[in-house]
C-alpha cells in the first residue's frame, strides 16, 4: 500500500480532517463579524502568532533526518512564510499606529 492509502485508511485520518474542515468555516465565520474597525489589529495580532509557527517549523528541522528533504523543504518554507507573515503584520501596525499619531499631531496644531 502507498502511503496516501494508508494515511486514509486510519480512522483517525477521518476525524482530524473532519475538525480541520470545521475550524475553517468556523474560522470564516468568526473573522465575517469582526467589525471593520477592529480588522487590522486583529488581523496583526494573529500574524504575530506566527511567531509560533516558525519556532516549530525550526523544531520540525532540527529533528529531521538529513536525507528527509520533504521535512526539510516545507520546514524551510514555513520558516519563510511564518516569516513574511510576522514582518508584514508588524508592517500593518505600525502604519495603522502612524495613522493615529498624525492625527494627533494635527489635532494639537
Amino acid at each position: 500500500m502507498d502511503f496516501i492509502t494508508q494515511l486514509f485508511a486510519d480512522p483517525a485520518t477521518y476525524r482530524l480532517l473532519t475538525i480541520v474542515i470545521l475550524s475553517i468555516f468556523l474560522g470564516i465565520e468568526v473573522i465575517s463579524r469582526v467589525p471593520s474597525v477592529l480588522h487590522t489589529p486583529l488581523m496583526s495580532g494573529a500574524n504575530a502568532i506566527h511567531g509560533v509557527v516558525i519556532i516549530g517549523a525550526i523544531i520540525v528541522m532540527g529533528q529531521a533526518h538529513s536525507d528527509d528533504y520533504l521535512a526539510l523543504v516545507l520546514g524551510f518554507l514555513a520558516v519563510i512564510l511564518g516569516t513574511l507573515n510576522v514582518v508584514g503584520g508588524f508592517v500593518v501596525t505600525d502604519r495603522m499606529l502612524e495613522m493615529f499619531d498624525k492625527k494627533k499631531k494635527g489635532k494639537k496644531a
